[in-house]
């Protein structure tokens, strides 16, 4: 098995992946969901296509990795929305959710073991569970407001995700909302006392009726599906704190174990230059760019292309990048079906290639690994240029189909399936034809342009015209 290094955000070092003794090369893996109030945004899948990365470089490299999702579908966000549009809670997430696996197949996301809802039954009983054993040792406590809080001062090891000092930084003052300032450092909200802002939103409890805080909710999740101890927890860097800190907090005191074993966190997107914000205009969900005429398969080379620590800026610019490079390995991968032909035994034309994936056992490596892609593109296209003496062969052109497949099995770029072309492509593919052999180059070139707006692309070739999909 290949060694697999990844920045460790809990010791901030780079270290050696090593599955648990008695799970052999068993890897649980638990990613932060969505929060299904609205339609996630790019912001938020730029973490889903990291996480997504990260598990099919694992499975490549020959790990079983059981990968649990949540979805969060009460919080005070979620119950704000159901109560403006005046329908019940379920209701209102509903098409969220939906959408939000729509989305992820449009990327290519590689589906999880569970997407487990902190509404269903069984987690809410796993969550007033986990809350009883914080308050029978002492780290919780009910409050006069009926609601119940994590007592911080009760576990030393708090801020050490984060690297946060606390010593001289208790707060006496609780924070009821889900949404409290990240840097606030206070007893949080594990159990919500009801108020009638929450309407028909609650669950009885032996404190009464109210509903989990948003911490308990990953907590009771990740641990009721995955084990007291999970091998990798991901998320963004917004999660650190105090999100991932608080889930560290409840599941070693309630458990005695350590929670998670490697911490990994992708770091924030902007969007031209700036932070993405409504007002700002410059806010995307992976819809807006779906209406705009990009793809998914586009979006998520954008999203991939950079490591996921850095700091990735979103542009249009950006997207015709990703169009363009995919046009490069499409028109690479025909050209070498073309050279193998008929030809099944495979040869390894470069050994080199597998650099790719040692690249992405640096810590996802991806620069380094996207360079041997197209270094590897570069090279065998010159071959495949040449005269006979040290030209492609047909069995090395199988051997970098192969390694192509196993390549796209990582990144998930592969071209869509082929498509039967419409009447209306195929008139103005003719006639371009006609326009060309009249040697009227510029109604073929406005041609080409009406071809590429009903979203198909048209490569001269020696044998013709060749249309693909956009």
């Amino acid at each position: 098995m290949a060694t697999v290094q990844i920045l460790n955000t809990l010791t901030k070092e780079l270290e050696l992946l090593k599955p648990r003794e008695d799970e052999g090369k068993k890897l649980s893996l638990y990613t932060c969901g969505p929060t299904v109030y609205a339609y996630a945004h790019i912001g938020n899948f730029r973490a889903y296509v990291f996480e997504d990365l990260l598990q099919r470089h694992l499975q490549e490299r020959g790990f079983t990795v059981r990968r649990v999702m949540n979805l969060t579908d009460v919080d005070d966000k979620t119950i704000r929305g159901a109560h403006a549009a005046g329908i019940a809670l379920g209701d209102f997430t509903r098409p969220f959710k939906e959408a939000f696996f729509e989305d992820s197949k449009a990327l290519r996301l590689l589906p999880a073991e569970a997407y487990p809802e902190a509404t269903d039954a069984a987690q809410i009983a796993r969550m007033i569970a986990m809350i009883g054993t914080l308050m029978e040792k002492g780290h919780a406590y009910l409050a006069e407001d009926g609601s119940v809080y994590f007592r911080i001062a009760s576990f030393p090891g708090y801020g050490k995700l984060a690297r946060v000092d606390l010593e001289n930084q208790r707060s006496s003052q609780r924070v009821a909302s889900d949404e409290y300032d990240k840097e606030a450092v206070a007893d949080f909200a594990l159990w919500k006392a009801w108020v009638p802002e929450d309407g028909a939103v609650g669950w009885e409890s032996p404190w009464g009726r109210g509903r989990p805080g948003w911490h308990i909710e990953c907590s009771a999740m990740a641990t009721g599906l995955l084990g007291e101890t999970i091998d990798i927890h991901c998320g963004g860097v917004d999660n650190i704190f105090p999100h991932h800190e608080a889930e560290i907090a409840q599941c070693e005191c309630v458990g005695a174990k350590p929670f998670v074993r490697y911490w990994m966190h992708c770091a924030h997107l902007m969007v031209e230059g700036s932070k993405m914000a409504k007002s700002a205009g410059n806010f995307f969900t992976l819809r807006d760019l779906l209406d705009k005429g990009w793809t998914g398969r586009e979006v998520r080379y954008a999203l991939i292309s950079v490591h996921y620590r850095g700091a990735l800026n979103f542009t249009m610019e950006g997207l015709g990048a990703a169009r363009t490079a995919l046009g490069r390995l499409d028109a690479w991968r025909e050209r070498l079906h073309e050279t193998a032909g008929s030809e099944t035994a495979a040869e390894t034309s470069d050994p080199a290639t597998e650099g790719f994936f040692a690249a992405l056992d640096d810590d996802l490596n991806i620069s380094s690994a996207l360079a041997v892609l197209f270094e590897t593109l570069r090279e065998s296209n010159r071959r495949m240029d040449l005269g006979d003496e040290g030209k492609l062969s047909p069995a090395q052109a199988r051997g970098l189909l192969n390694w192509l497949a196993r390549v796209d099995g990582v990144l998930a770029l592969e071209p869509e399936a082929s498509q039967s072309i419409p009447p209306e492509v195929e008139e103005l593919v003719a006639a371009r034809a006609a326009a060309r052999a009249a040697k009227e180059w510029k109604k073929s070139d406005e041609i080409r342009d009406q071809i590429a707006a009903l979203g198909w692309l048209v490569k001269d070739t020696k044998d013709g015209q060749r249309i693909s999909k956009n």
